[in-house]
């Protein structure tokens, strides 16, 4: 059946409204009932488009993941065409899309949600990013490995997993090092990823 522009508005509509109260309620403290006062929709339109609250949850990070995980995947190919066996390149598919999305003003409310996921223990969603973008983390994973062969499986994951720390938390802007009077926030994104990229490869090599 083909979506009509006044199906995709209303779907568009609801997943804004969720991504916004998820950022600032949590997924648990927020209802179906405040996600369709704020779309100003019913009931069924939730039900329609995505059938449970769980489903409306997961559809709320595929809206972004998808996009970040395929231009991640993309600068990877070119990353490892191009310039074979350095590592740098690698981590900068991995880092600066994700910048790019925080810089984005449609992204700042989502990377709110992203550090929610990581605050509030939810199998569901847990399981739901595994499965659809568990393959980016091991493609990556795989590059990284090729440039450091030495390195053990078990310690590429957990230097990983703090990579991904680490970016998310440059991701929501909570460091320190606020962006300079005069500068753009182009330009601060910029030298954040050149700083976390330089430190995570520097960790890795470690």
């Amino acid at each position: 059946m083909a979506v009509t522009a006044q199906q995709f508005s209303t779907k568009d509509r609801i997943l804004g409204a969720a991504e916004e109260l998820f950022a600032l309620h949590g997924f648990s403290g927020t209802s179906l009932r405040q996600v369709t006062t704020r779309a100003a929709v019913n009931i069924a339109a939730v039900n329609y488009h995505f059938g449970s609250k769980e489903n409306l949850v997961n559809e709320v990070f595929r809206r972004r993941m998808d996009v970040m995980s395929g231009q991640r995947l993309e600068r990877l190919r070119v990353a490892l065409a191009e310039r074979p066996g350095e590592l740098e390149p690698i981590l900068a598919a991995f880092v600066e899309p994700a910048l790019d999305l925080a810089q984005d003003r449609h992204g700042g409310a989502f990377i709110r949600v992203i550090a929610r996921a990581y605050a509030e223990k939810n199998d569901s969603l847990r399981k739901f990013l595994s499965d659809q973008y568990g393959h980016v983390q091991r493609d990556f994973a795989r590059a990284i490995a090729g440039c450091l062969p030495a390195m053990g499986k078990e310690q590429l994951y957990w230097r990983l997993d703090f990579l991904g720390g680490a970016l998310t938390y440059a991701m929501a802007d909570f460091g320190l090092i606020k962006r300079p009077q005069g500068a753009s926030e182009a330009a601060h994104r910029e030298r954040a990823a050149r700083e976390l990229i330089r430190f995570a490869a520097a960790g890795f090599k470690a």
